[in-house]
């Protein structure tokens, strides 16, 4: 089974620098585009925003949705860069 890299960050956050191989989708809007994450329980999903509490929200809307094989990134985006690991950021991004 294929891992899910889910940030649940804004666009404009998401543009500024993410983590390779992440699929942006923003908690606000999971609920609505939930489908695109394809069957639940056939894959993987590592969730993480930039510090925790989107993140929990988005994984209650997964789980809800009949996800069960969820997991939450520990320390979300801000440990990630911190820790200086790579990132991809937009090009039109100063």
């Amino acid at each position: 089974p294929q891992l899910l890299l889910l940030d649940v960050r804004s666009a404009a956050e998401f543009a500024e620098g993410h983590i390779p191989g992440a699929v942006n989708i923003p908690h606000d809007v999971i609920g609505e585009r939930v489908a695109e994450l394809g069957p639940a329980g056939e894959r993987d999903i590592v969730v993480y925003c930039r510090s925790g509490r989107r993140s929990a929200l988005a994984l209650t809307t997964l789980r809800e949705a009949g996800f069960s094989r969820l997991f939450h990134l520990e320390g979300d985006y801000l440990r990630w860069s911190a820790e200086h690991r790579p990132l991809i950021k937009d090009p039109a991004q100063p």
